[in-house]
């Protein structure tokens, strides 16, 4: 088979695997202790495997029967082999019987057989040309004295025949390489052994320069997102109508309230008092997310703003108290509390249970939290931290405003607070607030 076509077959099986599965790369890969672009080079053929142990995990994990698995294996070991070097062919041996006597070949055609190099005697050698003994030499040094000059570089005496007759570059070099077999001298040179030596070295530095990069590489994927999705709206009214705004400067009348947001952030209008934030909470598949704890970090602390307070109405009643979370913004290390609602609408009224941790979610079953943080001490800015768990894995979500950021609210306790006069079309005082939080 191809090259490129065994490497496609195999591909195409992690393809299948993959897909059958249905989990994200980041997934699997966490699974199978291989980086989700590893897994990706797999799938896509860029590359293949080392071993087929991590190939015959993602069959399990995928639930693969047997028979796919060997199918599996079998597709792996044709794709290893196209990144091994082909193994060096042996020459044609003749197994054929020999053939009449041709008879003497043209004068032309034949060559004169070389004779055999005659057994050097010490008394027959040249002189060396350099004076120090070959102890003393060190490095190629030698190699270069057999070539440079115009004579033939001696040949010891242990040197075979057949070492000779490969010219003077080679057998003194070989001679006089230490400590190494007679087989290897006539094998290694000094070419060779330097070599080796730079390949090792290149090795190392390739791998002190590659190492920090694939660890770069790993610190660079992106984090696997969680298994769930929200949205937050953090500027409610109680029951929806009473609220209080601190506004540096005289606004214009109170909006509507489903337009309370656009009409705060135009004039950097800060909750007074207390915030209402209510967040639904939603998986994004059929598994269940377990929500564990709801906690609440407050960021930044300042003394309340000096801003006069603005009501959106006189206060209204409701006949549904919601279940929420209370939050005391003034306490040091400030905790949700889980409250009951009560529901008086009908003609005894009924309790609504506090929510209760931990619970779960899904894709066709959302939840919504609502939070109550009150201050009177403090300019505090706060997020909601949201602890999760889903199919073997944890996390921890923080939560803030529709654009991200802190939660803002400011105690408003002994400031003037003004309410809207709808006849009047105008701001009337309406005394100092005593709403803390």
């Amino acid at each position: 088979m191809p090259k490129d076509a065994a490497v496609e077959e195999f591909a195409r099986f992690v393809r299948a695997l993959k897909a059958r599965d249905g989990r994200s790369y980041e997934a699997l890969g966490r699974r199978l202790n291989v980086s989700a672009s590893t897994l990706h080079r797999y799938c896509s053929g860029a590359t293949v495997p080392e071993e087929f142990g991590v190939v015959d995990r993602l069959a399990s994990l995928c639930g693969a029967d047997e028979e796919e698995r060997r199918s599996l294996e079998a597709a792996w070991t044709r794709a290893d082999r196209t990144r091994r070097p082909p193994a060096p062919e042996a020459a044609p041996v003749s197994t054929s019987a020999p053939g009449p006597d041709p008879g003497p070949a043209p004068a032309a055609a034949r060559e004169p057989a070389p004779e055999p190099a005659p057994a050097p005697r010490p008394d027959s050698r040249p002189a060396p040309r350099t004076a120090p003994e070959p102890e003393a030499r060190s490095g190629p040094a030698p190699a270069r004295e057999a070539v440079s000059g115009s004579e033939p570089a001696p040949v010891p005496e242990a040197v075979s025949g057949r070492e000779a007759a490969h010219g003077p570059e080679l057998a003194p070099v070989h001679a006089r390489v230490p400590g190494l077999p007679s087989e290897r001298r006539r094998r290694w040179g000094w070419p060779a052994v330097v070599g080796g030596a730079l390949a090792v070295v290149g090795a190392m530095t390739l791998g002190a320069v590659l190492l920090p990069g694939k660890a770069r590489e790993r610190a660079a994927e992106p984090p696997v997102p969680p298994p769930l999705t929200w949205t937050v709206s953090s500027h409610l009214w109680k029951n929806g109508c009473g609220h209080t705004y601190l506004v540096e400067r005289t606004p214009p009348p109170p909006p509507e309230a489903a337009d309370a947001r656009s009409w705060a952030t135009a004039r950097g209008a800060v909750h007074g008092g207390e915030t209402l934030v209510r967040v639904s909470v939603q998986g994004k598949g059929a598994a269940a997310v377990v929500l564990q704890a709801l906690h609440v970090r407050v960021v930044e602390r300042d003394a309340p703003l000096p801003w006069a307070g603005y009501r959106m109405d006189d206060g209204c009643g409701g006949a549904v108290t919601p279940r929420r979370f209370e939050v005391d913004l003034d306490r040091p290390r400030p905790v949700a509390r889980a409250l009951d609602g009560y529901d008086a609408s009908g003609q005894e009224g009924r309790t609504l249970p506090a929510v209760s941790f931990p619970y779960a979610v899904s894709l066709t079953e959302p939840e919504e939290l609502l939070v109550s943080a009150a201050t009177a001490t403090c300019d505090c800015r706060w997020y909601l931290e949201l602890e999760w768990s889903s199919e073997g894995r944890r996390g921890t979500v923080r939560i803030g405003d529709e654009d991200g950021r802190p939660f803002r609210t400011s105690g408003a306790k002994g400031r003037p607070v003004y309410g809207y006069d709808s006849v009047e079309r105008t701001w009337i005082t309406g005394g100092e607030s005593g709403q803390g939080g």
